[in-house]
């Protein structure tokens, strides 16, 4: 099984919006979506529901629930075995934002657009 390589997503400030988001959860949170992020790297494009889902335009969704808090970190795949991790928020309602799927999709384009000119 390929093994894949989880980058977070860094704004051209140099600001890491998942990584702020880890931090400010609760250490029982971030203990389950590390565990999560460490079976996405072994399984990539293979894990499904319950862990993680198919929204659009390449965007996946890393499901976690930690009693009544759901939170959910957005990503893509990039190349062959990169994953992009995007933005991270705490969910509110049965069905994902749109503006936190226009903001993974906004900052794909920018990762990509970014990789393109190195």
């Amino acid at each position: 099984m390929n093994s894949f390589e989880i980058v977070f997503y860094k704004t051209s400030n140099n600001i890491c919006p998942v990584k702020d988001f880890l931090l400010n959860t609760d250490i029982k949170m971030r203990a389950k979506l590390s565990s999560l992020m460490e079976i996405l790297e072994e399984y990539g494009n293979l894990l499904r529901e319950p862990y993680s889902k198919y929204l659009r335009d390449g965007i996946f969704e890393l499901r976690c629930q930690s009693g009544n808090n759901i939170s959910r970190i957005l990503y893509f795949f990039y190349c062959d075995n990169k994953i992009i991790m995007t933005n991270g928020f705490i969910k509110k309602t049965n069905k994902t934002p749109k503006k936190e799927i226009e903001l993974a999709k906004s900052r794909k384009a920018d990762y990509i657009g970014r990789m393109m000119n190195k």
